[in-house]
């Protein structure tokens, strides 16, 4: 799998977790995150990443901030991105299977970062469960 990941200052640690993890699975990662914990702004990441899942130039994206919400926000500006923020392996899964989310959000001072590589896992290794969920994703985009 191709994966796009975005991180601004709340998320290095969390991201270097992540890509180890990934790049041990065998997935192509583009970082677009910050390596540093000096103050950034998280949109500039998050754009990058959207941009890349409405390109088709990622299959799944990874973003994290200080609580996940700004950072998720900007990516579901993006058409075609259902990013879903999560803060359990659970929610990760159902995000997934009902809601056939693109992007994973992480919030970095509200989960470990061992949480947050099992969440990705399970993000990764859920399917969409279509069927009756079909019909309402088809209703989460503008045209």
């Amino acid at each position: 799998m191709k994966i796009s990941i975005g991180n601004d200052h709340a998320g290095p640690e969390y991201k270097k977790a992540i890509v180890k993890y990934l790049e041990e699975k065998g997935h192509t990662v583009t970082n677009y995150g910050t390596d540093t914990f000096d103050s950034v702004d998280y949109p500039d990441f998050a754009h990058k990443v959207g941009t890349d899942i409405e390109e088709g130039k990622a299959d799944f994206g990874i973003v994290i901030c200080g609580s996940g919400n700004g950072i998720a926000m900007t990516a579901n500006k993006h058409q075609g991105v259902r990013c879903a923020l999560c803060w359990t392996k659970e929610i990760a899964e159902l995000a997934r299977q009902h809601n056939d989310a693109n992007v994973i959000s992480i919030p970095a001072r509200y989960t470990s970062i061992e949480q947050a590589v099992a969440m990705v896992e399970a993000f990764l290794n859920t399917a969409f469960e279509g069927g009756r969920h079909q019909n309402r994703v088809n209703k989460i985009a503008c045209s």
